[in-house]
């Protein structure tokens, strides 16, 4: 592949729902530029973006993936990003390097909800946005419904630029509005149409639809806006102006219409880009810190280089593979930069432009071109690659934590050994999942996007590198506090030959507020019990408590005032007072009215309004708490407050609920009061477990 400045680039995101046709459009894209010598298909396993084991064997993308093409002198990257809602965090790492993005919508099911988060995203992002209605050749597809789904979610600003000849399976090609121009397609052909009369019985409706897109392009231009009232209509030209001044402006979204898998209306979704998407070099200027100060950076190929890292992928063979935008000056082949987050050197040997999991090598990519190089050596997702005489940092996508957590579990000896090793390289490509440990539980945690999205990676951990795990819920970490008050007094005293033990600690135990953790208090006069030995009751209390009482979960959010005792010359000891310490401990929550804690947590779901009602009574039955309620557009949020263990199976139950058509996110508020009925089942299955266990070690 030839070098291409950064005026002649175009990168382009295809956005969209589960299963809307977006890798379909990257592969029926690819063979019509000719990087592919047949169309490839989704179900065949063998689209040019979807490389990845896991991808192919559920038809789904599940990672962004890359797609340099040439059209018309122009070089289009498509990145096609997955659009299944646990994704939606590579989706937001992606569009970082995207300036312009095409929604790609299903003609039978019309606008639905991940279609409408990532527009949202890209739209944050100030990207030019445009429309295309695929799989028009479908059974029950409508080109008139699904505009009125896009124009609800969208507004009127979402135009059709296109209307189809033909409907469902008669689909066969496309009416150019702004032209007036007719094109027919071989189905599966090369993409690329003929140019045919209109339809004479779509003639009216497409001279009304050209109207409509003639208004709409002149209303934000004054100037075409006179020449419209005066002349009552406008040149193509002009069309093409006010279509392309309002795309910029975010007022405009161009509709067209598409069947990738039989590759139809192809070369037109080409043209769009080359046409209508913002060059890089266009693009506002990057923002990032240089020596400490904030600044700007324009994406030009004059001055000093500078690239962005915006994805990480581990792959077995060819070992880290780091995607990157250029953002400023020229990177060359073999070239040496900087990491500057490490402050390490990296050499960028073989670059090169991506189709798919492959690597074309290229001598050097300039500002606004994607590219991708193997093999660096501390670079990963978010880090900034500079010129060591200017070294720019830009920010790394900010991603939320993980909505869910599992219990990861090695199946032998030898997969605990290698699983370590082998989740480290999937964090490394993976910035949204979480891998720790569980410091009460005792359990190695794998958390992320949905329980689907740890599945998919313990399905990797096992093809990949031959680890085999199992998952299983997360223990409930709860916690014992207290309600009442207590005034104690702890004794130990134990006389054998020699030397004896004898400690004694009067304490007063009093509640906290919730999350205080715990405070000690020495309220100690006159020597009762010598100074060197108060630490040693603190400690033996603390023992105690990270033990339990009721459950043997830790005690939590409570005070103890140490303010008598007595002690031995010769008997007493750190021991000893750590003893009546625990003593103290276990006699005071006795008194103290012992309740169980458990963990609370923030829900935010989103999903189609019609669905409103069930999932609140489902919260209900969950023993939650609806906080607050939000409507943007057809899509209804509804945020609460849940007991985290009755979120456990929540993302199987929403897809139920919802025929996969909502997305949650779950992060810990607060722990809170377990009522008494489950606390006693709790306490019940605490006891029995340790009943258990101490049977085996007899």
């Amino acid at each position: 592949m030839k070098v291409y400045d950064g005026n002649d680039v175009r990168n382009v995101a295809l956005i969209g729902h589960l299963n809307s046709g977006k890798t379909s459009v990257a592969a029926a894209a690819a063979f019509t530029c000719g990087a592919t010598n047949r169309l490839t298909r989704v179900d065949e396993g063998n689209t040019p973006t979807d490389f990845d084991d896991e991808a192919i064997a559920r038809k789904i993308t599940i990672a962004s993936a890359v797609a340099s093409l040439e059209w018309k002198k122009t070089k289009i990257n498509f990145l096609d990003t997955p659009g299944f809602n646990i994704f939606t965090n590579d989706v937001k790492q992606t569009l970082v390097a995207a300036d312009g993005a095409l929604a790609i919508i299903d003609g039978v099911a019309g606008v639905e909800v991940q279609t409408e988060r990532t527009w949202a995203i890209a739209g944050e992002y100030g990207l030019c946005r445009g429309i295309v209605i695929n799989k028009l050749d479908r059974e029950r597809a409508s080109f008139e419904r699904t505009m009125e789904s896009i124009q609800a979610a969208f507004g009127r600003g979402a135009v059709a630029v296109q209307f189809p000849i033909g409907a469902e399976r008669e689909f066969k090609g496309v009416v150019d509005l702004l032209t007036m121009k007719a094109f027919t397609y071989t189905l599966g052909g090369d993409g690329k149409g003929q140019e045919c009369e209109i339809p004479a019985n779509l003639a009216e409706a497409a001279q009304k639809a050209h109207e409509a897109l003639i208004e709409i392009a002149a209303e934000g231009d004054d100037k075409l806006m006179e020449e419209f009232f005066e002349q009552g209509t406008l040149p193509a030209e002009h069309i093409h102006d006010g279509i392309l001044k309002g795309i910029e402006e975010g007022r405009i979204f161009p509709v067209m219409c598409a069947a990738a898998g039989s590759n139809i209306g192809t070369d037109e979704i080409l043209d769009f880009c080359v046409g209508y998407i913002d060059a890089p070099t266009h693009r506002p200027k990057w923002k990032g810190t240089l020596n400490g100060k904030e600044t700007e950076r324009t994406i030009s190929s004059d001055g000093p280089a500078s690239a962005f890292v915006f994805k990480t992928t581990a792959d077995p063979f060819q070992g880290r593979v780091s995607y990157f935008k250029v953002i400023s000056g020229v990177i060359k082949n073999d070239a040496h930069l900087n990491n500057v987050r490490t402050g390490g050197d990296e050499r960028l040997a073989h670059i090169g432009c991506l189709l798919g999991k492959a690597i074309q090598p290229v001598t050097e990519l300039r500002a606004g071109d994607i590219g991708a190089v193997a093999k660096l050596r501390d670079t990963l997702t978010g880090d900034t690659l500079a010129d060591k005489s200017s070294q720019i940092a830009y920010p790394p996508v900010e991603l939320p934590e993980p909505s869910i957590a599992y219990a990861i579990q090695a199946k032998t000896r030898n997969d605990e050994d290698k699983m370590g090793n082998g989740i480290h390289r999937i964090l490394e490509e993976d910035q949204s999942l979480r891998f720790y440990r569980d410091p009460q539980t005792k359990e190695f945690l794998l958390a992320g996007s949905g329980q689907q999205h740890v599945e998919i990676i313990c399905s990797k951990l096992k093809k990949r590198y031959h680890v085999d795990v199992e998952l299983h819920a997360p223990k409930i970490p709860y916690r014992e506090t207290i309600r009442g008050t207590a005034d104690v007094q702890g004794r130990h005293k134990k006389q054998t030959g020699g030397h004896g033990q004898f400690g004694d600690c009067k304490i007063k135990m009093s509640p906290l507020p919730r999350g205080e953790k715990f405070e000690f208090v020495n309220d100690i006069f006159g020597g009762a019990i010598p100074r060197q030995f108060v630490p040693a009751v603190e400690k033996g209390i603390l023992e105690a408590a990270e033990r339990g009482y009721l459950a043997g979960f830790p005690v939590v959010d409570f005070r103890v005032t140490l303010y008598d005792g007595s002690y031995h010359d010769v008997d007493s000891n750190e021991m000893s007072f750590k003893m009546a310490g625990r003593k103290a401990f276990r006699l005071a929550m006795e008194q103290a009215k012992p309740a169980l804690l458990e963990p609370i947590m923030d829900v935010e779901v989103q999903a189609p309004v019609e669905y409103a009602g069930d999932l609140m009574g489902d919260f209900n039955g969950r023993r939650g708490r609806v906080s607050g309620m939000d409507v943007k557009g057809t899509t209804q949020i509804i945020k609460a407050q849940v007991p985290m263990s009755e979120m456990l199976s929540y993302q199987n139950d929403l897809i139920s609920m919802t025929q996969g058509r909502a997305s949650f996110h779950m992060e810990f508020s607060h722990y809170d009061y377990l009522p008494s009925q489950q606390a006693e089942k709790v306490i019940a299955a605490a006891k029995a477990a340790k009943t258990g266990v101490e049977e085996e070690e007899e």
